[in-house]
């Protein structure tokens, strides 16, 4: 979540001729190379506007906003990563004045989190650069293929569950 997105290779680095073997009918490889398409598209918005800021950063920050007094165990565990993770990254938002821990004031063992005035007015500005990414990724398809593909995706993510 913290590591910025894979620039995207050269025309000369890709290889048509490549045979790929399997990889092409494999769910798993086409997710991840969407994935490393979309995320690029996304680092390349952000760095035009001027701005620095990872997918997974920009999610951090919606969570924040929309869970007042969220604690760090409970977005690490929305966000699925570990709180060893989770803290570097808590740690550059917050040295950029976009968001701020607290003592909880249920809980003196953990920190509620919110975003700063200055964060506020940050995402509103990264909410416009995302709607923008988002609608250029998704120009290809319709709003009904959209919403599919978002159900679609959520059907595999439940089925790829940790044995």
């Amino acid at each position: 979540m913290g590591r910025p997105p894979a620039k995207p290779l050269s025309p000369s680095a890709r290889s048509p001729s490549l045979d790929r073997g399997l990889l092409p009918s494999l769910m798993g490889y086409a997710l991840r190379r969407t994935q490393s398409a979309v995320f690029a598209d996304f680092a390349a918005t952000f760095a035009k506007a001027g701005e620095a800021l990872t997918p997974g950063e920009f999610g951090l920050l919606v969570l924040v906003d929309r869970n007042e007094g969220l604690s760090q165990i409970a977005l690490a565990r929305a966000l699925g990563i570990d709180r060893s993770t989770l803290v570097p990254i808590l740690d550059r938002l917050q040295a950029r004045d976009l968001l701020v821990r607290r003592p909880s004031p249920t809980d003196g063992r953990t920190h509620a989190l919110a975003l700063t005035p200055a964060g506020e007015v940050a995402l509103a500005r990264f909410c416009k650069l995302v709607r923008a990414h988002e609608k250029r990724i998704a120009a290809g398809l319709s709003t009904a293929e959209t919403r599919t593909l978002i159900e679609l995706l959520g059907k595999v993510r439940a089925a790829a569950r940790p044995l």
